[in-house]
């Protein structure tokens, strides 16, 4: 839970000895409190306070990482219940299962899915997390564990098996997977597994109360890095466990349920549009990972898009750094187009320029992550600004002409900007980025 500035303040040595690079204790527990600085800066805070200040400071949902690398997964970690009270810090990661008994077909299908279902939004790159395999007991774990390994992405063993389990496990223990039982029989084995190999565990339950007593069992038994993993076949039961869940970690501080969730759509339909749709709702609510029993493009980019949007800092917009683009190859009579660095825009714009087939500059000013019209109304974005964008890019040196092309929405930008800009030709371009590709051919000889 976040503490505020008072609270952490309670710990320092409140001397004001000004070495952790402020001129109060006080100064520097808001900056604790903001996440801009460390305790650790605070050479005089006592090992005591430290551990204390540690667990008070720890969020009600633990934070729980599977896999290695590029592949790590971080699930948990969160603080509060409603987005838009700060904000969600660890996307649900969302993966695919394969089993022993299905058709190696499908097996091959499947595990190339992970690697081939990729997308692109605002330059960040959309893609499945983890591989769940299932033990049927027909000798092929090991190996199904190992090809879903190369694929890079984090692992969920799940079998019921002590030996099997721990053999596979233990071959891939660098690798950080998911430990988690096929049923309620196996539970045992897999904490005791989870123990021995300093492994994180899913301990399954059919709803909160469930959860919460095989979550004590684990947490005794000596389990630190616990998952809690719903398996009923009930969309309202898995729905409201999850709100349950997140309820009574956040509010209710009840620490047996403070840990992930993983959500199990492919128990709950047959319809695989239907279990897409149920995967969506679990991401809004609270799942901290899913594992489909498919993937495809078609269901898994509303999902994954859905996923960025929920898990978009509301306080920090995505932002675009400011400076000069080239699309294409543009040459000294290229055209200069100037925009926002809202990502959103920045790619939509650039995108749709892209598509006319015509090499151009893109201007990104600084707007805070704002649209164009946010940041000109906030005089954000305004004649001055855009003025001094243009001398500190040099993009005269860039270019024969001196036209500039401005979003449609700035016509009451253009008088103040040729007067910032002496020499310059200031145009209107399309309200619409997608009426850009139409406007680049038509534009006139420079």
């Amino acid at each position: 839970m976040a503490l505020k500035p008072l609270d952490i303040f309670k710990f320092l040595p409140k001397t004001n000895c000004k070495e952790c690079g402020f001129p109060t204790c006080l100064a520097f527990a808001m900056q604790i409190a903001m996440g801009k600085e460390e305790l650790a800066k605070c050479p005089y805070v006592s090992e005591s306070a430290r551990a204390e200040l540690s667990r008070s400071a720890a969020p009600p949902i633990r934070t729980v990482v599977i896999g290695k690398d590029s592949g790590k997964v971080t699930l948990g970690g969160e603080t509060v219940l409603h987005r838009h009270e700060k904000t969600f810090y660890n996307p649900t990661a969302i993966g695919v299962k394969i089993a022993e008994g299905m058709p190696e077909e499908e097996i091959t299908r499947r595990i190339a899915a992970v690697s081939q279902v990729k997308c692109e939004r605002v330059g960040l790159k959309l893609q499945p997390n983890l591989i769940a395999v299932q033990d049927e007991g027909k000798g092929r774990f090991k190996e199904l564990a190992r090809r879903a390994s190369d694929t890079g992405l984090a692992l969920v063993l799940i079998s019921d098996d002590a030996d099997r389990l721990r053999q596979t496990a233990q071959e891939f223990q660098a690798a950080r997977p998911l430990l988690m039982p096929a049923s309620s029989q196996g539970r045992d084995n897999v904490v005791q597994c989870a123990k021995d190999l300093s492994l994180p565990c899913a301990v399954i339950g059919s709803d909160a109360e469930d959860l919460a007593g095989r979550a004590q069992e684990a947490e005794r038994a000596g389990v630190k890095d616990i998952v809690l993993a719903i398996v009923n076949a009930s969309p309202s039961v898995v729905f409201r466990t999850l709100v349950t869940v997140r309820r009574a970690a956040i509010l209710g501080r009840i620490s047996q349920l403070g840990h992930p969730v993983l959500a199990l759509p492919y128990l709950l339909t047959d319809d695989r549009l239907l279990e897409s749709v149920y995967a969506a709702v679990m991401v809004a609510k609270y799942a901290s990972a899913l594992v489909l029993s498919d993937l495809s493009g078609e269901t898994f980019f509303p999902l994954a898009l859905a996923r960025l949007n929920i898990f978009t800092d509301p306080q920090r917009p995505m932002a675009t750094p400011e400076g000069v683009y080239e699309i294409g190859s543009p040459t000294k009579d290229a055209p200069v187009f100037l925009t926002s660095n809202f990502s959103l825009t920045y790619y939509i714009v650039s995108g749709e320029i892209e598509n006319s087939r015509t090499p151009a500059y893109l201007l990104v000013q600084d707007t805070e992550g704002l649209s164009v019209l946010t940041s000109w109304a906030a005089d954000k974005l305004n004649a001055e600004t855009i003025a001094a964008l243009v001398k500190k890019t040099k993009i005269e040196e860039k270019i024969s002409h001196r036209t500039l092309i401005l979003p449609g929405v700035l016509s009451q930008v253009v008088g103040e900007l040729e007067e910032e800009l002496p020499g310059w030709k200031i145009l209107l371009g399309p309200r619409e980025a997608s009426h850009l590709p139409a406007f680049v051919r038509n534009l006139p000889a420079r």
